[in-house]
Parts: structure tokens; sequence; C-alpha cells
């Protein structure tokens, strides 16, 4: 019953966290740290929760998927230069990733390093929106190569847990001229194959933790994570048309300073 409650709890952490700018992977190791839900079982349930997230931003954009089959001839983010935009700031990540997978999950997940990560995203946050660049680019369609591989370096920075996914990826958009609202629509499509990616990795490395045992509880943090992270992405898009992302980076910073507080 503890395990089901758990599942629960961290199924909500993972949809909430996921494709708004506060770190996914830096709130899942401190709710499980609290919860005493650690080791490999904990982290392969990661990764199936992490699906879940994923598959909520495929079924609201499911148009824009739908629109990336190479026969489509439609111009913007679509068809074969939709795939190439979305390949263009998923190859640095892989090619970061796959280099740094080992050392990262060695030494990087941990409290300090968690807080280090938030900090910093939390400050950046705060100075790109002080010093918001003119925007250039309006609507994901209008998005050139050139920002797409931009966006996917910015991305790279994410693999420090803490950093944030969304967060690199937004703020990166947002500093090379791009609207604040299509860098966030951008990156929630940008996050799908990179995560995919990830998670089929994962899951291939901690398949032999996988038991039939656990499918009760691997489906309730799926189902929750799936349902959550569908109605954050639905808000979080429309509290960006009317304020600024400040009120994460503020977010972040205290939540940073609590956690070294905490381990001091």
């Amino acid at each position: 019953m503890t395990e089901w409650l758990d599942s629960f709890v961290l199924g909500l952490v993972e949809g909430i966290t996921e494709f708004i700018p506060v770190s996914s992977t830096g709130h899942l190791i401190l709710a499980g740290h609290l919860l005493g839900f650690e080791g490999e079982k904990a982290s392969t349930f990661e990764v199936v929760i992490q699906l879940g997230a994923i598959l909520a931003v495929v079924f609201l954009y499911k148009e824009r998927f739908f629109g990336l089959n190479p026969f489509n001839k439609e111009k913007g983010f679509a068809g074969i230069n939709g795939l190439t935009l979305l390949f263009l700031t998923t190859l640095p990540a892989l090619v970061f990733g796959a280099a740094a997978h080992g050392f990262i999950k060695s030494h990087l997940f941990n409290s300090k390093t968690v807080a280090l990560g938030l900090g910093i995203g939390g400050v950046a946050i705060l100075l790109v929106e002080r010093f918001l660049p003119n925007v250039k680019r309006c609507g994901v369609d209008a998005l050139s190569w050139r920002e797409a591989l931009s966006i996917g370096f910015f991305q790279c920075l994410a693999l420090w847990p803490g950093i944030s996914r969304s967060g690199a990826t937004i703020l990166g958009g947002m500093m090379i001229g791009v609207e604040r609202k299509t860098a966030a629509e951008y990156s929630f499509l940008a996050a799908v194959p990179v995560m995919f990616a990830a998670t089929a990795y994962d899951l291939y490395k901690s398949r032999s933790f996988l038991e039939l045992s656990d499918l009760g509880m691997f489906s309730i943090g799926f189902v929750v994570s799936f349902i959550t992270a569908w109605l954050t992405v639905k808000v979080f898009i429309r509290l960006l048309g009317r304020y600024t992302l400040d009120v994460f980076g503020w977010y972040r910073i205290a939540v940073a300073l609590i956690i070294l507080w905490l381990i001091r």
C-alpha cells in the first residue's frame, strides 16, 4: 500500500514538473529521498512515469506529430522540414548524453548538485526575462534550422540534474529571439524524441529490475503522470500568454536555498 502511495505522489511530481522550467529530475530525486524510495527499482520506476509524461505531449500535439509524415508538403513545422528541425534539436543532447551518461548517473544525481542546478537556472530565468532580446521568430512554423540547432545545444545543459530540460530549451529559444510561448511549445515538441531515446535506453539498461509484481505500482505512476502532465502543459501555455517566467526563477532559487540549508 505504501509503494502505491509513493507511486501516486511521484507520478504527480513528474507530471507537474516535466514540462515547466523547474527540473523534474531534481524534484524526483528530492521526492524519492523524502519518501525513502531510492535505488535501482526507483530509477526504473522514474523512467516509466517519464514515458507517461512524454505520451501526454504526443496526445496534446497529435496534429503536429501527424503532420511530420515525410509525404506532407506543407510549409513550416511539417513533413521533412519538421523532422529535420527535431533531428537538429535532438542530435547534440544524444551525442553529449551518450558520452557522459555513466558520469552523470554516478556523480551528478545527488541533492547538492540538484540544488546548484536549480539555483543557477533560477538566476538565469530572472536575467533572461530582465534583458529579453527582441523577438525575431513567432510561431513554431517560423523556426529555421539555425534556431533548432541552437536550442539543441542549450538542451545539453539539462544533462546536469536540476537545470531542467524545458528550462534550458525555453530560455535558449528566448535568448536567440524566439517568442516566449513559441519557445515553450517547441520545447514540448522537441522533448519527445530526446526523451523517448533516453527512456528507451534507460529501460533497456534497467530491464533486469522489471518484475511482474510491480505492474500495479508502475501503472498507477504512469497514469497519474500522463494525466497531470496533460493538464500542466495546457495551463502553462495559457499562463505564458499573460505572464513572464519570473515566478519559476524565484521558486527555483528558494528551493535551492532550502535544500542547501537542509543538507548543510
